[in-house]
């Protein structure tokens, strides 16, 4: 009685903290255990424990009485471990068993060391007891309850060792919704609800057991409990659309009067909900969808729902859905410019002028959509000049432009908009796509640098930060301006992204086993599985696939042989003037080099721990990605087979994936593969414009290749009767172009096969491809950009002299288009429409406004002699 007394006692005495050297010493009395050296790690015991300042140091004496008890000697170990304990009740330790012993790292108390001994001398009773007492200073550690169950079941301690109903335990919650997961995913609906029955109270994730229960119960057709569960799931949250179709589902209307009643009823339960307002809208037709619309948007409206137009845009697949829109919000744009209100039948209630901003801005949109630029922007000026300080407003124009083909005008109203809030990381992000976009790389670099890390180069901070988003633009834009290098380097940065994603698994195969997050990483296995079929790998791919195949087909030449074929011609004092030119050229360029080499060096020392870092991943430091090296590779189709591949793989569904592996298979002259590439596309869209010239192609180079085998050859025709019949290039061209004739994209595809069968026809096939009849289909600015490009380019013959008539009637149609506009005419239309140029602050504008209006009336009150606009003649006059 009284050693329990005096063990109560000492519960308060302070933990004693080791020195760094003692701590060191400690640190080898653990490995000493763990490798079962405990003759030097009674060694280390002794010199911590000859201190008389740590003398009775407790956790010290456990260890010694731990390595004693493995030494048999079991009484002296005893003795110890209850010296430690009384020195330090709150002694910490964890105990890891290893090959069936146990390892120790400083976290589990003492009475859990003590519960060892008692459980090597088989008295269970007892170290059950140390283990109850340890688990009251350390609940949840989880080696103890573990070794405190082996005990309890061991000793048939049935009613301690079952789990609690009432404890929370989120690795057994997720094991369970786990093991439902493989039930569904298995078929066995019936078992799945019973399981989810059973272990209802264990699992934490209520709202997963309500979504799993309604989804198993309408796949066991009990349409009655799947109605109440989604019911429940729609109290609880009345804007998610899959509560929606689960009702539906459970409800089977049978007719659309049946299906929006469902919707009334939640409109009357929950009458601030939106989504019960819009999804009647997919499927109403005539008057019902113009009444519901109608409620739908006057509420959006009078709220001012920037958003409302993203719900909608999926209606306007749907041409009299479209018109009624169009006539719905136009109305009240006049009504509301008139009167102040929707309808001139309302009840006299006037709307806030605010509403009609919101109409003209939803109007813009509206019309960008159905490509009437014009109109769009006479409504989203007429926001502006109401509202100029609404950011919203000039991300709208800004898209205007870029959909009607003027990007660098795009790209100065993106700047505009970011300016009113350069705080907002959107409105930048969105800022730098536009101006890659529109070839400004180091405008869009500097754009990034507000938001990444000081004192680093953006570029190289994004590219550690995966910003594929910023990578594939700027591949994209050096693309464009033909800087091959600098695009492939983005490309493969990409690529490198993604293999480090898939390297990073072996971070969670054992974190997600660990803490039994099973389902996430079932679903992290199956995202890995299909990587490679993210956006951004595709568009990086498909990038590096059109350069290289560019730089097969026009190989990069050596400059100093150019350079002495243009100087052979030249006199000696032009070939003077030339050389001094070159000097300057270079001196300049070498100024430049030496300041890129300072800045990188500066850069590389501020990254210098990060690249330390980076050289002790897997498989080493990486290959630098140099542009001129990229550029100049030897075999670029094999460099673009290795792009190709996982696309193959993976992204099968996209017809361009088979139509870019044929234009490699077709330059490598591997007709078997050929032939799998088109009839894989084939099987896809049988009359796309890019397929139609492959085929030709392919018809033409089998008919004329005189080196085939002749097995492959009998295959090819067989293959190609097979599938075409008996037609020659020719007359499949010719067939295809009178199946298409009303189809501007088809029509220049059929075009440009005339002219690759036969030159003598390029007039006849100028005439097909410039066609601009309001009769034809899918004219579009792409399009017409693609003809006129081909008419420049020579695929379409020697007729470069139509090209700046077939760009003056594209003009008239896209006046925006800078693809169409003579040089020196974006300067003049701004000009003449008093559209601002350049990148001005709107902000600057209003402020100077206001300025100038509060100082006219502060100036009129204080010298009230004259009118207010005479104060205003003489300020300004002087400003």
């Amino acid at each position: 009685m009284r050693s329990r007394e005096k063990l109560i006692s000492t519960a308060t005495m302070p933990t004693v903290t080791l020195p760094p050297k003692e701590n060191a010493l400690f640190k080898r009395i653990l490995r000493c255990y763990e490798h079962k050296q405990y003759r030097n790690g009674l060694k280390f015991c002794k010199q911590i424990l000859s201190n008389p300042k740590f003398a009775e140091h407790g956790e010290t004496l456990a260890m010694k009485g731990l390595t004693l008890n493995c030494l048999g000697k079991k009484e002296e170990a005893y003795d110890l471990v209850r010296r430690g304990l009384r020195n330090d009740l709150k002694s910490h330790f964890d105990f890891i068993r290893i090959n069936g012993d146990y390892s120790l790292t400083p976290r589990a108390p003492g009475w859990h060391v003590y519960g060892l001994l008692q459980r090597s001398d088989k008295k269970y009773d007892e170290a059950i007891k140390c283990y109850r007492n340890a688990l009251k200073w350390d609940k949840d550690n989880l080696q103890i309850l573990r070794d405190l169950s082996l005990l309890q079941i061991q000793m048939r301690d049935l009613e301690g060792y079952r789990t609690s109903p009432d404890k929370v335990d989120y690795e057994y919650s997720e094991l369970l919704l786990y093991q439902n997961q493989v039930l569904r995913e298995a078929g066995l609906y019936k078992e799945a609800l019973e399981h989810l029955n059973n272990y209802e109270k264990q699992i934490c994730d209520k709202l997963a057991v309500e979504e799993t229960r309604g989804e198993i119960l309408l796949k066991l057709e009990r349409l009655d409990d799947a109605t109440q569960v989604y019911r429940r799931l729609q109290e609880r949250n009345p804007e998610n659309w899959a509560y929606y179709r689960g009702l539906e589902g459970a409800l089977k209307p049978g007719s659309i009067e049946e299906r929006q009643k469902i919707y009334e009823d939640a409109w009357e339960k929950f009458p601030k909900g939106l989504v019960p307002r819009r999804l009647p809208l997919n499927f109403l037709l005539g008057e019902k969808f113009r009444e519901c619309l109608d409620r739908y948007l006057r509420l959006n409206f009078i709220k001012g729902c920037p958003p409302v137009f993203t719900t909608l845009k999926s209606l306007y697949i749907n041409k009299e859905k479209v018109a009624i829109i169009e006539e719905l919000v136009v109305g009240y744009e006049t009504t509301l410019k008139s009167c102040r209100m929707f309808n001139q039948n309302d009840d006299g209630k006037e709307e806030p002028p605010t509403t009609l901003l919101w109409v003209q801005y939803f109007l813009a949109q509206h019309y960008d959509m159905i490509d009437q630029q014009t109109l769009a922007l006479d409504y989203i000026n007429a926001a502006i000049d109401s509202t100029p300080t609404l950011i919203e407003l000039f991300l709208i124009k800004a898209k205007i432009y870029k959909h009607a083909g003027n990007i660098k005008e795009a790209a100065q109203w993106m700047d505009e908009a970011q300016a009113l809030d350069t705080a907002d990381r959107f409105i930048n992000s969105k800022c730098a796509k536009y101006m890659l976009k529109a070839g400004m790389v180091k405008e869009a670099e500097e754009m990034c640098s507000k938001f990444t890390r000081e004192g680093a180069s953006a570029v190289e901070n994004l590219n550690e930060m995966q910003c594929m988003w910023f990578q594939t633009e700027c591949a994209l834009a050096y693309k464009s301006m033909n800087k091959f290098g600098d695009a492939l380097k983005k490309c493969h940065e990409i690529e490198r992204h993604f293999v480090e994603i898939t390297d990073d698994q072996f971070d969670f195969h054992t974190y997600c086993m660990r803490k039994m997050t099973l389902r996430s990483y079932v679903d992290l296995l199956k995202l890995e599985d299909v990587l490679r079929m993210h956006p951004f790998y595709y568009k990086a791919a498909t990038s590096a696939i059109q350069i290289y195949l560019s730089l097969h087909d026009n190989p990069l030449t050596d400059d100093s042989k150019e350079l002495q074929a243009d100087t052979a011609n030249l006199s000696d004092k032009e070939l003077k003037k030339l050389r001094n030119k070159q000097r300057r050229a270079q001196k300049k360029a070498q100024l430049e080099e030496e300041k890129k080499i300072a800045e990188k060096e500066k850069q590389l020392k501020n990254q210098k721990k990060k690249k330390e870092d980076d050289d002790e991943e897997i498989g080493g430091p990486k290959e630098e990605l140099i542009p001129d090296k990229l550029v100049k590779v030897e075999n670029p189709l094999e460099e673009a087979v290795k792009f190709l591949m996982p696309l193959k793989h993976l992204v099968k569904d996209k017809i361009d994936t088979h139509l870019m592996a044929f234009e490699i298979y077709f330059r490598k002259e591997k007709y078997l593969l050929m032939l799998q590439s088109v009839k894989r596309a084939l099987a896809i869209d049988p009359d796309h414009p890019w397929l139609h010239q492959c085929l030709v192609r392919f018809f033409k180079g089998v008919s004329d290749s005189t080196e085939l085998p002749e097995t492959v050859r009998t295959v090819l025709k067989q293959e190609i009767t097979r599938l075409f019949g008996d037609s020659n290039a020719t007359s499949f061209n010719q067939a295809y172009l009178n199946k298409h004739s009303n189809s501007i994209p088809h029509r220049l595809a059929a075009a440009k096969m005339m002219v690759y069968l036969d030159s003598s026809t390029e007039t006849k096939a100028t005439e097909l491809a410039t066609a601009l009849n309001e009769s034809l289909n899918n004219r579009t600015i792409q399009i017409c950009t693609e003809v006129l490009d081909c008419l420049r380019g020579g695929l379409l013959g020697d007729c470069k002299e139509h090209a700046e008539s077939y760009r003056a009637e594209c003009h008239k149609l896209y006046p925006y288009t800078l693809a169409f506009t003579p040089p020196g005419y974006e300067e003049n239309t701004k000009i003449a429409n008093g559209d601002r140029p350049g990148t001005k602050n709107v902000t600057v504008h209003v402020f100077v406004l206001v300025f100038l209006v509060r100082l006219c009336f502060r100036s009129w009150l204080n010298f009230g002699n004259c009118s207010l606009s005479v104060h205003m003649e003489h300020i300004v006059a002087h400003i």
